[in-house]
């Protein structure tokens, strides 16, 4: 028989995540549907919305049902276990915070957001530096609600990949500077690869059917998912059945291909969570790490193979036959794996990718401590960008001003991309034991079993274990870089003669 206490719980909690999805679904409309002008009302609707969810989670029924609770009395991996685990967590870390704190950081993302895409078109960074300090300001007020961690930005970075530390962050990007500083100087001195083919003009329409041909073979249908344009890709879930892509279709090239394989794998891992975990803390992805482990995969491990591109290719040449009617398979595949240092963090490749992502974690940390003013930002920008990848940035468009993250108040969220790079080849090596020669299944356009074994090993799990307890779950072993760092030596680096 199941305990009351835990039956009106899940009530009251599921009613919080109905709040919390009305939050995305309002995100979703001011990043693709909303005009303009209506920016100051969704800041505060999404101010109301953030800060009701947050008084509705923090009432004293939900702290005094759990205080009737003890997961002890239930096995480790049950549901009910998890249940109280994670909800006794994430409400004494909601406990620390004032709703109207929450409210407040709601509103001034949304004002900030709105902001920022004029601010990037114009890059005009001064327009954009009073939301950035609004939103650092807001931040430092969060920090001071917990206990006075190791380092500041511990507290920010436990939003996103709960329990780890900024001390285990930088170790592992400490050895990824090391064996890829060196690797990029290899590729580079190995030669130039052409990827000229990949720019000129490339209908947004035919991009956007092609990139549907290939989600749809990875399991997207019409009844759950859609794909819409977007200034700054990203993806989104406002319930079961209901998973929202999005890409960018610029003209003059084909990364929407990528960006639309990359939200994929965010959107099938919200898609796999158990049902029975919906409308509940249990029912999403366990961190953004983990998640950015999917889009990675999807992405970069599937996406960018050849054995993808040997079903996908001709397809891509019959769709864009003057641009790439007269280039041949394998140099294909070698224009949409070069290493190259380059301006923007989304279409970087593979190894050079790390080395933006570090430059912001860098940066994170300087503005939450303090040590970098948010005005100084375009100049400390610049001089890590030439200082990790050689470059000289002509603008704040190209430059500080190229992702949403900030704007959107998303401090602590950045080196989850490069944490993901390394899970998603610790899962795939696994996978690959398990299944064989997924080569054989990608080459004849095949990639159900390839999203099934993800869904059954990780997707199902949603937040029942830790981050930690997850990969080790699925993997066999903590964190770790080696594996990645071999993966991309033996992909990239260049070969003897």
């Amino acid at each position: 028989m199941t305990d009351p206490k835990l039956d009106r719980l899940k009530t009251l909690v599921g009613e919080v995540d109905d709040l919390r999805k009305a939050s995305t679904i309002l995100f979703w409309d001011q990043r693709v549907m909303m005009p303009p002008g209506g920016a100051q009302a969704r800041a505060e609707a999404s101010a109301t919305v953030g800060r009701l969810a947050h008084e509705k989670f923090v009432a004293p029924e939900i702290g005094e049902l759990l205080d009737g609770l003890n997961e002890a009395d239930y096995d480790y991996d049950s549901f009910e276990a998890s249940l109280i685990r994670v909800t006794r967590r994430d409400y004494e870390k909601a406990m620390r915070v004032p709703p109207e704190l929450t409210g407040e950081m709601r509103r001034s993302s949304a004002l900030a957001l709105s902001a920022w895409g004029p601010a990037k078109q114009n890059s005009d960074f001064q327009s954009l530096l009073p939301h950035l300090e609004r939103n650092l300001d807001l931040r430092h007020r969060y920090v001071e609600c917990f206990p006075k961690p190791d380092e500041t930005y511990d507290v920010l970075l436990d939003d996103y990949e709960p329990l780890m530390k900024t001390a285990e962050v930088r170790e592992i990007f400490d050895e990824l500077k090391r064996e890829l500083v060196p690797l990029i100087q290899e590729i580079g001195d190995a030669g130039e690869v052409d990827s000229s083919f990949l720019r000129g003009e490339f209908d947004r329409e035919q991009q956007r059917e092609f990139a549907l041909k290939v989600v749809r073979r990875f399991g997207y249908t019409d009844d759950e998912w859609r794909l819409d344009q977007t200034a700054h890709p990203f993806m989104t879930s406002p319930g079961e059945g209901d998973i929202r892509l999005t890409t960018n279709f610029r003209p003059n090239d084909l990364s929407s291909i990528f960006a639309s394989m990359h939200e994929f794998g965010h959107g099938v891992y919200e898609w796999g969570v158990d049902s029975s975990l919906h409308r509940t803390p249990l029912g999403s992805g366990v961190s953004l790490a983990v998640h950015e482990s999917q889009s990675r995969s999807w992405e970069n491990l599937v996406g960018r193979s050849r054995a993808f591109w040997r079903f996908f290719y001709p397809q891509l040449q019959q769709t864009f036959p003057a641009q790439l009617g007269s280039v041949d398979d394998e140099a294909f595949y070698r224009a949409v794996n070069k290493v190259h240092p380059s301006l923007i963090r989304i279409d970087a490749d593979e190894v050079t990718y790390n080395l933006h992502i570090i430059l912001r974690f860098e940066l994170e940390q300087e503005l939450i401590d303090s040590r970098l003013e948010p005005r100084d930002l375009p100049q400390a920008w610049n001089e890590r960008m030439d200082e990790y990848l050689g470059i000289d940035v002509p603008d704040d468009a190209r430059g500080v001003l190229q992702d949403m993250h900030w704007a959107g108040g998303s401090l602590g969220y950045f080196p989850t991309y490069s944490l993901g790079n390394v899970i998603s080849v610790q899962i795939w090596e696994r996978l690959q034991e398990d299944l064989g020669d997924i080569d054989e299944q990608m080459e004849r356009g095949e990639f159900g079993e390839i999203r099934e074994w993800l869904r059954t090993h990780l997707y199902v799990l949603g937040r029942k274990f830790t981050p930690q307890e997850t990969i080790e779950r699925v993997t066999g072993s903590r964190i770790d870089p080696g594996p990645y760092v071999r993966y991309l030596r033996e992909k990239l680096a260049p070969q003897p003669a």
